[in-house]
Order: C-alpha cells, then sequence, then structure tokens
C-alpha cells in the first residue's frame, strides 16, 4: 500500500512532468483569430500546460480599444494574432517579453521589442472561379479599379479590420502622392462585409466574383473544395507580420509569458501552418501547401503610418474614400 507521502509526490511528479494534472491558473486572450483555430490551438494549450483559456474575440480596432479603456486595471494577460502594425503603433499598452524561441524568428518580420511576430500574414485576391474566368482574373490594383467590378469585390472595413487597413496601406505604398486617388477608385468596387473573415465566405458562396482578403482565409476554402482560386496582386503585396503580446499590467501575466512562449514553438508554428494554412515566421518552418514562395512576389514595404499622419487621420481618410 502506498504512503500519504508516496501519493503526494507521485502527484506532484505528474505536474511536473506532464503540467495537465490540475490547473495552473488561467490565461486571458484577447484575439482576432478566426473561431476555427482557437477551437484547435486553445485546447492545445491547455492539454500541454494545464493553464485554462479564456478567449474573447473580437475585431483587431476593438480589441485596442478595448485594452485601452482597461489601461487603468487590465483584464486580460495576451493580445493574440492582430497586425503587427496596430500592435506597433500602441506600445503604451504592451510589456516587452522575449519569448525563449525568439532566435528561430526571421529577423525581417521583427519590428519592435514591444511584440513578437506569431505568423506571417500574405495579403491576396481570392476569386469566384464560377463567377470569373481566369482570363478575367486582374493582375494588378488598376484592374481591380476598373469600373466593371463595381459592387463586386468583397472587403472589410478599414475602420474594423487590421488585415482590411493593411490592404489600404498596401495601396498607398504601391501608388506613392497617387495614393489616396488609386484607393478611392478601387473602393467604389467594394461590398463591404461585417469582418474580415466574411470576405472569402462571401466568394466562396457567390455573394461576390472577387475578395481581398488573408491567404490563409482563402486556403481554407479551397482546401475545403468550394470553386476559388487565389490570386497575387502583381504590382505590389504585402507579406507582413501578426504579433502576439504581453499586456502591461496583465493579471496572469507569468501565465502570459508562457502562452507566448508556446505560440512560439516549433511545434505549435507547424500547427498553424498545416490546420490553419499560415505561413510561420520561423526560419526551419515550411509554409502551407503549394504556396509560392515569398521571394516569387512582388513585396512591398508599407509606408509608415505616422508619415501618413497617424491611424485616426488615415481613418478619416478613408471615410472619406468610401462615402463610409
Amino acid at each position: 500500500m502506498k504512503t500519504f507521502t508516496s501519493l503526494v509526490a507521485g502527484a506532484i511528479g505528474v505536474v511536473a512532468l506532464g503540467g495537465t494534472a490540475f490547473a495552473q491558473g488561467k490565461v486571458v486572450l484577447y484575439t482576432a483569430h478566426k473561431t476555427s483555430l482557437v477551437q484547435k490551438l486553445a485546447p492545445q494549450f491547455e492539454a500541454e500546460t494545464g493553464i485554462k483559456t479564456e478567449v474573447i474575440q473580437l475585431g483587431s480596432s476593438e480589441i485596442v480599444r478595448r485594452a485601452r479603456a482597461e489601461m487603468s486595471a487590465p483584464k486580460a494577460d495576451v493580445i493574440w494574432s492582430i497586425t503587427g502594425d496596430i500592435l506597433g503603433n500602441n506600445p503604451d499598452l504592451l510589456e516587452p517579453y522575449k519569448p525563449k524561441d525568439f532566435d528561430a524568428i526571421d529577423k525581417r518580420f521583427v519590428k519592435s521589442d514591444a511584440w513578437t511576430p506569431y505568423t506571417a500574414v500574405i495579403y491576396v485576391l481570392m476569386q469566384n472561379t464560377k463567377m470569373v474566368p481566369d482570363a478575367d482574373t486582374p493582375k494588378n490594383w488598376a484592374e481591380l479599379s476598373n469600373p466593371k467590378w463595381k459592387g463586386k469585390v468583397a472587403s472589410a472595413r478599414a475602420d474594423n479590420s487590421g488585415s482590411a487597413f493593411q490592404q489600404m496601406m498596401t495601396v498607398l505604398s504601391v501608388f506613392g502622392d497617387k495614393g489616396w486617388d488609386e484607393y478611392q477608385k478601387l473602393a467604389q468596387n467594394f461590398v463591404f462585409t461585417d469582418s474580415s473573415g466574411a470576405v472569402p465566405r462571401y466568394v466562396a458562396d457567390g455573394e461576390a466574383p472577387l475578395g481581398l482578403t488573408l491567404e490563409d482565409n482563402a486556403l481554407e476554402y479551397k482546401v475545403g473544395g468550394a470553386p476559388v482560386k487565389i490570386a497575387y496582386i502583381a504590382d505590389g503585396t504585402t507579406a507582413s507580420p501578426d504579433g502576439v503580446a504581453l499586456i502591461k499590467g496583465a493579471p496572469n501575466a507569468e501565465n502570459g509569458k508562457k502562452f507566448i512562449d508556446w505560440a512560439l514553438t516549433k511545434k505549435t508554428q507547424e500547427a498553424l501552418v498545416q490546420e490553419g494554412g499560415r505561413r510561420s515566421v520561423r526560419t526551419d518552418v515550411k509554409g502551407p501547401g503549394d504556396v509560392p514562395p515569398l521571394s516569387s512576389l512582388n513585396l512591398v514595404t508599407l509606408k509608415n503610418i505616422k508619415d501618413l499622419g497617424g491611424t485616426e487621420a488615415i481613418l478619416n481618410q478613408w471615410r472619406k474614400a468610401t462615402g463610409q
């Protein structure tokens, strides 16, 4: 018969080795991740660490507004997967933290010590192949701005979606001084969705023949058998990191750090590639499926948000350009 001491020692050993026998507290996550990835990844983190997750899903801009409103008494620990530029423009909300696997991250994506690159996001044009034959696929931004596509290009709102904001910044960067004029032409063709995740659904369901979205969102529908294909704008698209960051004053800061460490492990990054179609920021993890290598794409360097007057000034100009 085992003694009380041996039972206690055995229990402690299970916690130390597996980390799953007893709950090790919780971590509160604000995320713009799509639901399918949250449902796959959060349970994996819990199983591997014993730390419970409390996940609040919001749009990127909503996450920042909420975190800012809570600055005096933070309610969350980690911002998980929102556009890196948005994190970079709100460093006062964040507590710098260098994850354990930082040296494995492609340094091209490291922009600030306030947040950590999480995945590399590619912005693409998605088309419904039943509605748009390959010969008619817009090859560049000017072709996509053709009035024949009026009301036929699905896009999320730039004032609510980090990905839509980034798409807008891509156009502004490609065209330089003529950026707002060209973006306004393009915006005349938009049909706005309520979220970035709705864009690929619009295209897959035939509600819009074309859509500006993230590569991984489009890949999910393509792999699922929807009549869609992915196109890369020839005169410039963007490969930029979304990020993960510790919130300053986080109530469960140590568990927040453990989550960030976990998110950057090779195992988790491979799961993001295999299950979510994301591109890893690690140099030792390959991309998903048969996507073209980054070296084959015409990638542009985005203009600095501050050089364009700051986020609010840009969004005011966006509202003027779109009539929203």
